[in-house]
């Protein structure tokens, strides 16, 4: 680090290299939206831009990952804007990022690295630190031979929070023994997590999912959705910011539908392109909450030029977990900021709405709510002033005004399939 400021902005520089043999068939891959990108996570880690090199090639170096010139250049470029720290686009070995420190003499990371990095800032729960914190040294295990002399002398900033600031061991039976240790602290919150979920399942209450790409607008939605519950106030609201992962830690709130159902909605991780693997297999607990969930909000910025690429990014990611059967709603988002509307060809069902203006955000409720009703039944009952206990029953699992004449209370709402069958003496 060239100041200890707490204000001060690490410079870098950001390099991305096009392996054009490689991607030139691939309609996916935009090696400047990807840049884009990368600029963009450099600034959520607190960075400061200072240049951006792209090199075509047919293939990656081995010792420098680019040619050996090109890694001299750089150095060159760094050196005369006075940067801190080149960061690479794409996963580097330990020896590449020993040899390229070496060349360069400057701070080398790759985009794996600098995600870990943000993780480790926006960690707020004991798990999504614990879980960091496994990512990050089942990411340095491997490269200890390469990175020795980086393990040895951490020198602080970005790419090195977390572990890193713990004077990272470089013994790699120590380094084990601790992922071992992290490994079983988390099996236990899990285990505590599956009791609360076991008595969750046991009421009922459907769920609802938002996922999908970084910053699309997952909890602002959330935030919108959750003022239907009758006990909301504003400490129930998400976190919510323009920047990428803004929100870590999964969220579970109460919503209402227009047909009085109460429901649960839960916020999750956004994905990026080239999420960390392991950074997948650290959060696949905590993202397994969504397995459990009824339909999905698959939510989409509309207003970003690469949509296609990003929706395909979370269906890789669900795939990977094992949900993408589910039931989805996909749901283009921030229509505020586009001229009009062009539904994405390939999926259905869809809705186009703004959370920050309001706009179709009552048609969404709506469509969660068919989405969600399946055999469900818009009921009439009369339930006998006797039979109170039902009317508290109903209460926990419904939200309804009733209504009163001689014969007891009135009421009209939307029942599943068992509790039709429960309550069927009552119905008018």
């Amino acid at each position: 680090m060239k100041n200890n400021n707490i204000d001060y902005k690490e410079k870098m520089i950001l390099v991305g290299l096009n392996i054009t043999d490689y991607k030139k068939n691939s309609s996916d891959y935009d090696i400047d939206q990807s840049m884009k990108e990368l600029e963009e996570l450099a600034d959520a880690a607190g960075g400061e831009v200072l240049g951006i090199v792209i090199q075509n090639k047919s293939n990656y170096d081995v010792t420098f990952y680019l040619g050996k010139g090109k890694a001299e250049e750089i150095a060159e470029y760094a050196r005369n804007l006075d940067a801190d720290m080149v960061i690479f686009n794409e996963e580097l070995s330990g020896a590449q990022i020993r040899n390229l420190e070496d060349l360069m003499q400057i701070k080398v990371i790759d985009r794996t690295a600098l995600i870990l990095d943000i993780f480790a800032k926006r960690a707020i729960t004991k798990e999504g630190r614990l879980q960091v914190e496994l990512a990050q040294y089942k990411y340095r295990l491997p490269r200890l031979i390469g990175m020795g002399k980086d393990m040895s002398k951490i020198t602080g900033g970005i790419g090195s929070k977390g572990p890193g600031e713990k004077k990272l061991e470089t013994d790699r039976r120590h380094i084990k023994d601790r992922i071992h240790d992290i490994m079983q602290e988390l099996k236990e919150i899990s285990s505590n997590r599956n009791t609360q979920r076991s008595k969750r399942l046991k009421t009922k209450i459907p769920m609802v999912a938002l996922v999908g790409y970084t910053n699309a607008g997952k909890s602002t939605i959330l935030n919108e959705l959750i003022k239907s519950h009758p006990n909301y106030n504003e400490e129930k609201k998400v976190f919510v910011k323009d920047m990428l992962f803004a929100t870590l830690d999964t969220a579970l709130r109460k919503a209402v539908l227009p047909s009085k159902k109460e429901y649960l909605i839960t916020d999750t991780v956004g994905f990026v392109s080239d999420l960390p693997h392991h950074l997948i297999e650290a959060f696949k607990a905590t993202l397994e909450e969504v397995k459990y969930a009824d339909i999905f909000l698959h939510v989409v910025d509309a207003s970003n030029p690469n949509l296609k690429l990003q929706i395909q990014t979370t269906e890789t990611v669900l795939k990977e977990l094992g949900v993408s059967e589910k039931k989805m709603l996909y749901v283009f988002n921030k229509a505020d900021k586009i001229e009009y509307e062009i539904p994405y060809k390939a999926v259905e069902p869809s809705i186009f709405i703004s959370a920050q203006t309001g706009y179709n955000m009552k048609e969404l409720e709506e469509k969660i709510d068919i989405m969600l009703a399946g055999t469900m039944t818009l009921t009439k009952l009369c339930i006998p002033f006797s039979d109170a206990d039902a009317i508290n029953n109903l209460h926990q699992k419904y939200h309804f005004e009733e209504q009163y004449d001689e014969n007891g209370f009135i009421i009209e709402l939307s029942l599943d399939d068992e509790d039709a069958g429960r309550y069927k003496k009552f119905i008018v």
